[in-house]
C-alpha cells in the first residue's frame, strides 16, 4: 500500500525518536491515509486520500 496521498501528495516524514537520555535514532511518521472512492475530473476513481483532504472537503466522495 503506498502511503501517499493522491490528492495533495503528502507523504511519511521523518524525524528522531528522543530517549530520556536525550540519545536520538531515526523513526518515521507515516501519513493517516484512507482508502476511498472519489470524483476527479467527472470521473470516479479509487485512491488514498489524507485526512485533512477529506476533513476540509478537497476532494468530492463518490
Amino acid at each position: 500500500m503506498s502511503k501517499v496521498c493522491s490528492i495533495c501528495g503528502k507523504g511519511q516524514a521523518s524525524g528522531n525518536n528522543v530517549s530520556h537520555s536525550k540519545r536520538r535514532t531515526r523513526r518515521t511518521f507515516k501519513v493517516n491515509v484512507q482508502k476511498v472512492s472519489f470524483v476527479q475530473d467527472g470521473k470516479t476513481q479509487t485512491g488514498y486520500v489524507c485526512a485533512r483532504c477529506l476533513k476540509s472537503d478537497k476532494v468530492q466522495r463518490a
